[in-house]
């Protein structure tokens, strides 16, 4: 098969297809669909490399349309096969360094979402983009208060317009407000459309069900976990998720001496943050007697809480792989008896599973100390 590689960019894309190690064709389009006289139904089929970006899904769909194999780049690695060498880096030369390496062998591969993850994924983002607005807006309404003498109760962001609509202000303050009022009130409704459509996407999703019987985790942190991890099959064991989400420490040793640093922030930023939210609820929330709450005090007590905290979003990432995987519930009598690898051993009745899903299903979207917008 042909061996090609495309650089996509934001204007311009570039094609480079490569024989016995020479170039034999350059090209570039200002759309993908131009592409289809080189890479259409009625050519010879290739094998096509690209670098995961925003757009690579739609690319990797409408290529794979057409008949040809594509291959999306893990990007964390790119550096390794020659993109960026001696400082000289241009899509003409991405495109040629990715259709050589193709034409090699041993390209890093990244992981392509299902569709209905991708879905989950977008409307995540959606939620996301929606409170972090929020957010923002309930700040500066807060500091615009504070530097004209007036004071607000505290609240959360989802009640912050009622509040201010009741409380005592003088005119000028309530004019200058308004208009981050009346635009609250616009996200606030459209914030709401998000969560009914997650909650609907989830329901489909038996899997998001069953990881919001774990302390701290309720349907938007199960539906990240399982929109970034996509199919808890392609790990084999925890340590691997927890690597993948940027958990672990980073390392480097040589000459005999290990050197352990902080954790790599490798992977989703967004799935990361929410993990050590769901921790923070788990050491102040969860039961007493759970196994992971005092597993986490314990290491409060000899660590601190900063690395504590971190250290519990680690082992619940392992915990929420191992049920997913094991397509058990969180039962914290195993879990203290035997750790997360033994889930898979767990005698589970259909009452107890029936019980934990109520349970779960009786949580609010977002267990939380505080809104989770990181």
């Amino acid at each position: 098969m042909r061996k090609v590689a495309l650089d996509l960019g934001k204007r311009k894309t570039s094609y480079c297809e490569v024989a016995a190690g020479q170039v034999v064709r350059r090209l570039t389009v200002s759309r993908i669909e131009t592409l289809l006289t080189e890479l259409g139904p009625e050519q010879a089929p290739a094998v096509v490399a690209i670098e995961a970006c925003r757009e690579a899904w739609h690319v990797h769909d409408l290529l794979t349309a057409w008949g040809n194999e594509v291959i999306v780049v893990d990007t964390t690695r790119v550096r390794k096969l020659g993109v960026g060498q001696h400082g000289r880096k241009t899509d003409r030369i991405d495109a040629e360094v990715l259709a050589l390496a193709l034409e090699r062998g041993g390209i890093p591969m990244a992981h392509v979402l299902s569709p209905a993850r991708r879905e989950l994924r977008r409307w995540l983002g959606v939620r996301r983009g929606l409170v972090e607005s929020r957010a923002q807006m309930v700040t500066t309404a807060r500091g615009i208060c504070r530097e004209l003498g007036e004071s607000l109760p505290g609240c959360t962001a989802k009640h912050f317009v009622a509040n201010v609509r009741k409380a005592a202000l003088k005119p000028e303050t309530r004019m200058v407000l308004e208009p981050l009022l009346k635009t609250l009130e616009t996200v606030g409704a459209e914030c709401e459309v998000a969560e009914r459509r997650l909650a609907e996407l989830a329901a489909s999703e038996p899997v998001i069900r069953l990881l919001s019987t774990a302390p701290g985790v309720a349907t938007i942190v199960a539906a990240a976990f399982v929109s970034v991890i996509d199919d808890a099959g392609r790990f084999h064991h925890a340590h691997q998720v927890e690597s993948y989400l940027g958990l672990v420490p980073g390392e480097n040793s040589s000459g005999g001496k290990r050197r352990i640093g902080a954790i790599t922030k490798e992977g989703n930023r967004y799935v990361r943050a929410l993990l050590v939210q769901s921790a923070w609820s788990i050491l102040r929330s969860a039961p007493a007697d759970d196994p992971l709450r005092q597993w986490g005090q314990a290491l409060v007590t000899r660590r601190g809480n900063r690395i504590a905290v971190v250290a519990v979003a680690r082992r619940l990432a392992g915990v929420l792989w191992s049920m997913w995987r094991r397509d058990t519930f969180y039962d914290p009598r195993i879990l203290a008896a035997s750790g997360a690898r033994e889930l898979k051993r767990a005698a589970q009745s259909l009452d107890e599973r029936a019980e934990a899903l109520r349970r779960a299903s009786k949580k609010p979207q977002v267990v939380k100390l505080r809104e989770a917008t990181m």
